[in-house]
């Protein structure tokens, strides 16, 4: 064995010695099964050995600074490679666009082989080791993550946890009858036991896939389908199930990829008489997760997608000792955010921003304004009942205002899964469109584009203001709007998420050299909020942060302090001028847009107009 075998074969048994106890300990109470055990720990080993130098690199320089993603230099962008450049050779080819955007981390959205028609945008994964062809192929994804890597770009991707493809192999092997590949899913020979896991199981998409089974006439079988019919749940009762998709879970790691988001994380183990939604073995096979990751590719990061409420999202994080997920998505936030944007009224964003203020530090959130996916009004019902505000009324109003047809409002998008009987649907539409930017030039309405890019901007200067790690959705850097194309392809045309899933412009991102134009307009805002944030310190991820008092409904305002310095960030969410009633006594403060020196007492803030005002220390 060489010299440097040597040292990393220390490297690996201290990491080891570190965590095994704690791994086999886990394993044991969900598997009661060495030999399966042992099988990960040889795979492990195997997986870490295959792993290149530069990440092992990576890996060495992250252990040792922890906190490397939680600086104020963090920025996302998410996006679909074939809608974004084509294929991956494609955006390998944008990344001097990419720097250009101040972006650091970029989200590919799903791209391992699916099956056309039956993919639900890449989240029925037909084999977890092969790119969809039209994309490229692992040996493109590895030159990506290489150039990204050169770049300082982190590469995120998403590991379907709960499901598979009807086309994975396993699945067609269950299907055609052997046992092995039907203990790996959900199979069951008549429908009494799916009848009982369908008295408490809600029902993902009611309207577009009711009911969580489905039944298979050539296999004589139903199988358990908690998304769509070709969607296959998988069994984690079985061991053989969660040490194989660990393998792949390692095997996507070692193509250099930094962040992998564990899709629909909630859902993935199954309990008859329960809601199959947050058991306490979902945290245990977490957990593992992390510790394995921890073992053989510590410098990977855990994002979990938890679409509930905050006090059920908090758990992924596991606890400061054991740690689950490195980061989680603030969906509450982003719906509450629209809420205030379509009200006027900041009072529930501002507890729920109290609420997430409150967490430990360590606690790293993803904060958007849009992500591919549709807007689902899951806000504060409790607190909005006591001011009188119903939920079934208030989702219509939500969805009514959204679609340009009440509140005096300017956007622009189209309701996805609306359920006639509950009155319950979500939205879709870009953030350009859901200002007023795509009405204003339907119009040519000079003076109603300003008040939309203005609305946009603020939306992104508060965004940059929360605690945690802002990601934006590739084209609303330039303002795109909804692209309705996608009633032209009959595979797309049943799904109104592709209404903001649009192909990214590049004809019109030409025109950020260009200071007349919209384009411009929201590069250059962003660019300069982007730079900000760099710059100053108080925007590392543990800062503190809280919400001050405006004794204005519609102006909410932000305090941020760290080591020493300290921010306040003061956004109108109405059409209107207003004053923010704030009385900070602390001397004077400058304002990082405009240069402007002022007091934080009773400050006039234009129409959808922010305040970057930063404490000038003595």
């Amino acid at each position: 064995m060489d010299k440097e075998a040597g040292a990393q074969d220390e490297i690996y048994l201290k990491r080891l010695e570190r965590h095994h106890d704690e791994l086999r300990w886990l394993y044991m109470e969900l598997y009661e099964n060495d030999s399966m055990f042992a099988e990960l720990m040889d795979n492990m080993k195997h997986f870490f050995t295959e792993r290149n130098a530069d990440l092992k690199n990576q890996d060495a320089e992250r252990e040792s600074h922890q906190d490397w993603y939680k600086q104020n230099d963090m920025l996302g962008m998410m996006f679909y490679i074939d809608n974004f450049a084509k294929n991956m050779k494609g955006v390998e080819s944008k990344l001097d666009y990419i720097e250009r955007c101040n972006v650091n981390y970029i989200h590919l959205m799903p791209f391992l082989e699916t099956i056309e028609g039956r993919s639900d945008g890449g989240y029925a994964v037909a084999d977890f080791r092969k790119v969809q062809e039209k994309l490229g192929s692992m040996e493109d994804l590895d030159s990506l993550t290489a150039s990204c890597h050169k770049k300082g770009i982190n590469v995120c991707m998403d590991f379907v946890m709960n499901h598979t493809s009807e086309d994975h192999e396993w699945a067609k092997r269950a299907r055609a009858g052997e046992g092995e590949y039907m203990s790996r899913y959900f199979f069951f020979q008549d429908d009494s036991i799916p009848s009982q896991y369908e008295r408490t199981v809600p029902q993902v998409f009611p309207t577009t896939a009711p009911g969580n089974f489905t039944y298979l006439p050539d296999a004589g079988h139903y199988v358990m389908t908690s998304f769509y019919p070709y969607q296959w749940d998988l069994n984690y009762r079985n061991p053989r199930v969660f040490n194989e998709m660990m393998y792949n879970f390692l095997y996507l790691a070692n193509r250099g990829i930094d962040i992998i988001r564990i899709d629909a994380v909630p859902y993935i183990w199954k309990e008859l008489n329960t809601q199959c939604r947050n058991l306490p073995q979902v945290h245990t096979i977490v957990r593992m997760m992390r510790i394995i990751s921890e073992i053989v590719c510590p410098g990977v990061l855990l994002l979990g997608e938890v679409v509930m409420e905050p006090e059920k999202v908090v758990p992924y994080f596991g606890t400061i000792e054991k740690p689950e997920c490195h980061m989680l998505y603030n969906v509450t936030t982003m719906a509450t955010t629209w809420h205030t944007v379509a009200t006027r009224d900041v009072r529930l964003l501002k507890r729920q921003l109290d609420i997430v203020n409150s967490l430990p530090k360590d606690y790293v959130f993803l904060n958007y304004l849009r992500c591919h996916d549709d807007i689902g009004w899951g806000l504060d019902y409790g607190t909005l009942m006591t001011e009188g505000i119903g939920e079934r009324s208030h989702k219509q109003y939500l969805n009514d205002y959204f679609q340009g047809y009440a509140g005096d409002s300017n956007s622009r998008g189209e309701l996805y899964n609306a359920d006639p009987v509950t009155g319950d649907a979500r939205f879709c539409g870009t953030t350009a469109s859901m200002c007023g930017i795509e009405k204003a030039g339907f119009e040519q309405n000079g003076e109603a584009m300003e008040r939309a890019i203005r609305l946009d901007v603020m939306l992104h200067a508060y965004m940059f203001m929360q605690s945690g790690i802002p990601v934006i959705y590739s084209g609303d850097e330039i303002g795109q709007v909804n692209d309705y194309t996608y009633k032209e392809d009959p595979q797309k045309v049943a799904d109104s998420r592709y209404i903001h899933r649009g192909a990214m412009n590049w004809k019109l991102a030409e025109n950020i050299k260009d200071p007349k134009t919209v384009e411009a307009k929201m590069f250059s805002s962003l660019d300069r909020l982007e730079h900000i944030r760099k710059s100053e310190k108080v925007f590392v991820s543990n800062a503190d942060t809280w919400t001050i008092e405006t004794w204005d409904q519609s102006i909410l305002c932000i305090g941020r302090y760290f080591e020493g310095e300290k921010i306040i960030g003061l956004f109108n969410f109405s059409e209107f001028d207003k004053t923010a009633w704030i009385n900070e006594t602390d001397g004077d403060y400058t304002d990082l847009i405009s240069g402007k020196v002022m007091k934080p007492v009773g400050i006039n803030v234009p129409a959808y107009g922010f305040y970057y005002l930063k404490h000038i220390s003595e």
